[in-house]
């Protein structure tokens, strides 16, 4: 008696083990087909056409002689255009919140780097570049404080 019952559990797991795979393999697919591994080698190897790591900046960079693709700004006009909020903004660390300065703009190049560091740090904490509109947009906070 006792293995009998023990060979019918055994034999139930061991069906229902084949029969989930096949199950799973006749799953229609709701979601679009991911990449094969030859698209993605083969992405890869465009990006790496037109780009090279730069260890500066530790980032991705266009290669000289390449042009950004259309409708992308360069990197220098996003730049130019954050550290513009940032001569014009000060960072209120009580309220959370970016308060424009009264007097006239500042000129960054009198700061420490580390004050510019720490402001611009919490500048991309709060603001992303929109490629659509080509602006600096506020992020949505998640708890603003009141």
């Amino acid at each position: 008696m006792k293995y009998a019952f023990a060979s019918s559990i055994l034999v139930g797991l061991l069906g229902s083990s084949m029969f989930a795979p096949v199950q799973a393999q006749n799953a229609p697919s709701t979601a679009a087909a991911p990449q094969t591994r030859a698209q993605v080698k083969m992405e890869r190897d465009e990006f790496l056409k037109t780009h090279r790591w730069d260890l500066a900046i530790e980032g991705w960079v266009l290669k000289s002689g390449v042009e950004p693709p259309t409708g992308v700004r360069p990197r220098a006009e996003v730049k130019a255009e954050r550290d513009a909020f940032l001569r014009v903004n000060r960072w209120n660390a009580e309220d959370g919140v970016w308060v424009p300065i009264k007097t006239p703009p500042r000129d960054l190049s009198t700061r420490t780097r580390a004050e510019v560091q720490a402001e611009t740090k919490q500048f991309l904490l709060t603001h992303e570049w929109n490629e659509e509109t080509g602006v600096w947009a506020e992020k949505p906070s998640r708890m603003k404080k009141k």
